[in-house]
């Protein structure tokens, strides 16, 4: 199952993105509807906020009265905390309930206004934001909804702001266009669900040729959401997530695939992560134990060779090819990553020539049409680089005193 956050701003048009998507086959749990749904008559939810906060919330008709209660918890933190636990529990039983009730290989949608202000991000395999700026939002809501234009300031400005949403977001849909302008972003954006849903279920990785991209300046915070659902996944069986690779380095033209290293205490405990680690969209791959390329300097024999053992897992969004690496604390691969990206950050001139090694390399295998050869022949051509690299960065540690932050 593929599980997708929807959030924008009032008035962004979120409902337009759910019902497209809903017509082309996604499941759709609205938190919205569900919120009047257990707030209806004869519910206990009613009853319960009855008795919280008495008849007068109450329509002649037995109906909640929404504007009532909103004036009984307006500006009055302790009543609005007796009301969110009344309504949150009840919400969050019944969205579980239609969630797991759907197919295991849908992909499911739950429109959510207030995703980010509750830090729910981690909780998706994606979170899509609907966006439309601030002052158009107002003019649609005084001029189509005929809301008022102070109750509509007055919503935008208890919600997050543009930024806090790009921040939350792995898909950016902007709405400012005319009727009919999100059709098609909405239909490309529902074959990658597609995609990423089919890849979970049938175990199926994405990997890509060694190409190189400038340098994202996003790359960080698209790692920061993806470490964040890797510490979901994995708990505390992952002493710590860091993002390493080039994209962890600022101003490095790379591969745009995002490198992840979640510290485990052992290779069982990797092993035991394998199926969450799955259904969570990073299928093991399987054939990759061992770090390659591997720094020869130091190794003594087998044992030693064994010490660079990881496990590997990649990422099965279309959209967003990612490696996850699987490492023990303390051995010498799971310091070696984090070392050579804070080597690479601390030391721009180190950085520009492993960038002509990388150029080389990729430059060595373009062409080549299939993609895990081309890989490989990218990773033996940057090995003699590396061996060398491995010393000159251990010599760095040593001098500045270097130690895993």
């Amino acid at each position: 199952m593929l599980r997708i956050g929807l959030t924008g701003g009032i008035g962004a048009g979120k409902s337009t993105v759910s019902r497209i998507l809903g017509d082309l086959g996604a499941v759709v749990v609205d938190a919205d509807l569900i919120a009047r749904e257990v707030v209806e008559p004869g519910t206990p939810g009613l009853a319960a906020l009855v008795d919280e906060f008495g008849t007068g919330i109450l329509q002649p008709d037995g109906q909640l009265d929404r504007p009532a209660l909103a004036a009984t918890v307006f500006g009055d933190d302790e009543a609005r905390g007796r009301l969110n636990a009344v309504v949150h529990p009840l919400i969050g039983a019944r969205t579980s309930e239609l969630v797991d009730s759907a197919p295991s290989d849908s992909v499911v949608l739950q429109d959510i206004p207030l995703l980010v202000e509750g830090r729910m991000g981690a909780l998706f395999n994606l979170v899509v934001v609907v966006y439309v700026a601030a002052e158009e939002r107002v003019r649609r809501l005084v001029e189509l909804r005929g809301m008022p234009e102070e109750d509509a300031r007055a919503r935008m400005s208890a919600q997050a702001n543009d930024d806090q949403r790009r921040a939350a977001a792995d898909v950016w849909l902007d709405n400012s266009g005319p009727q009919g302008s999100l059709d098609a972003p909405v239909k490309a954006l529902w074959e990658r669900l597609l995609g990423y849903a089919h890849n979970i279920e049938s175990g199926t990785v994405v990997r890509t040729a060694p190409v190189l991209v400038p340098a994202d300046p996003t790359w960080p915070e698209q790692a920061r959401r993806l470490v964040a659902r890797l510490q979901l996944v994995c708990g505390e069986a992952a002493l710590r997530i860091d993002h390493i690779g080039s994209t962890a380095v600022p101003g490095l033209d790379a591969k745009d695939v995002l490198d992840v290293q979640v510290t485990v205490t052992s290779l069982a405990a990797a092993d035991a992560l394998a199926d969450a680690l799955a259904d969570a969209g990073f299928p093991c791959v399987a054939s990759v134990t061992r770090d390659d390329p591997k720094p020869e300097y130091g190794i003594g024999g087998e044992a030693d060779l064994a010490l660079w053992d990881k496990r590997f897992h990649a990422g099965a969004d279309p959209g967003r090819p990612v490696n996850v690496h699987l490492r023990v604390d303390g051995w010498p691969g799971q310091r070696f990553a984090l070392l050579f990206r804070d080597w690479l950050r601390a030391d721009p001139q180190v950085a520009a020539e492993y960038l002509e090694v990388k150029r080389r390399a990729a430059a060595s295998v373009a062409g080549e049409p299939d993609v895990e050869a081309a890989t490989e022949a990218y990773v033996d051509a940057k090995t003699p680089w590396f061996d060398a690299a491995y010393q000159r960065a251990s010599a760095w540690a040593q001098e500045t005193g270097w130690s895993p932050a």
